[in-house]
């Protein structure tokens, strides 16, 4: 997928786990250095294309917040069949461990996010 289309769109980033969308963060940033970079020594070719990283960027910080908010909800984490019906059956049973799951998701994202 590339950075800065119109493929990371917020209905998309809906459907990335937290770790996924800190790794698109962390290339988008690494895309507008280079851009930046290119910019400076007069390499640029496409100067619209640092204002479409840039969004980007805005667009995943912004779906990183909502989540941490409660704003957008936080896709379920994909696991084989086989796991997931077992852990269906322990989740139903202890539904503290979901809670402490979840906690533990939001300080992973924030500390990611820092």
């Amino acid at each position: 997928m590339a950075i800065g289309t119109k493929e990371l769109a917020p209905t998309e980033l809906d459907t990335f786990e937290d770790a996924r969308l800190v790794e698109e963060l962390r290339k988008a940033k690494e895309e507008l250095f280079n851009l930046r970079f290119q910019s400076a020594t007069g390499q640029l070719e496409s100067h619209g294309r640092l204002r479409a990283v840039k969004r980007d960027i805005a667009r995943i910080y912004t779906v990183i917040r909502e989540r941490e908010l409660g704003i957008r909800a936080t896709p379920a984490p994909v696991e084989a069949p086989a796991k997931a019906a077992k852990k269906t059956k322990k989740a139903a049973s202890k539904p503290e461990a979901a809670e402490a799951t979840e906690a533990a998701d939001a300080a992973a994202t924030e500390e990611a996010t820092k």
